[in-house]
This record gives structure tokens, C-alpha cells and sequence, in this order.
């Protein structure tokens, strides 16, 4: 079973007709499962691992430009 790995909360509000009829309206957040370099699952929103991602392979580019400027 993957694990929660996020604080956020969804978000709640109103619904609206046009005859200005009020609803209660909860949004739920995009939940993804992803899997970690070491093999863990991770549940997290599908912005934070979107962030992850691009994180990690600016990471990896990095390294890349430091391992070919010693060589």
C-alpha cells in the first residue's frame, strides 16, 4: 500500500444556479501514485510529483554538466 505523502486538503466552496441556489461543493485533490528510485510508493498530488520529476531530472542534468567540467 503506498503511503500519503501530502499535507494539502481539499478545497470547499459553493455551488451556483442561476437562480443563485447554494450548494455545498467540495473539490478533491488528484491523487497519483508514484514510485520512488529506492522501490517505495508514495501517494502525492499529481503537482507535487510533477514538481518531483522536474526535479530530479534537473538534478540529473546538473550532475551530468559538473562530472563532464571535471573531465
Amino acid at each position: 500500500m503506498a503511503v500519503k505523502a501530502t499535507n494539502r486538503k481539499p478545497l470547499f466552496g459553493n455551488r451556483r444556479s442561476h437562480a443563485l441556489n447554494t450548494t455545498k461543493h467540495r473539490q478533491k485533490l488528484n491523487m497519483q501514485k508514484v514510485t520512488l528510485e529506492n522501490g517505495e510508493k508514495v501517494m502525492m498530488t499529481a503537482r507535487e510529483a510533477k514538481k518531483f520529476k522536474k526535479n530530479d531530472r534537473v538534478n540529473e542534468v546538473a550532475l551530468e554538466e559538473v562530472n563532464e567540467e571535471k573531465e
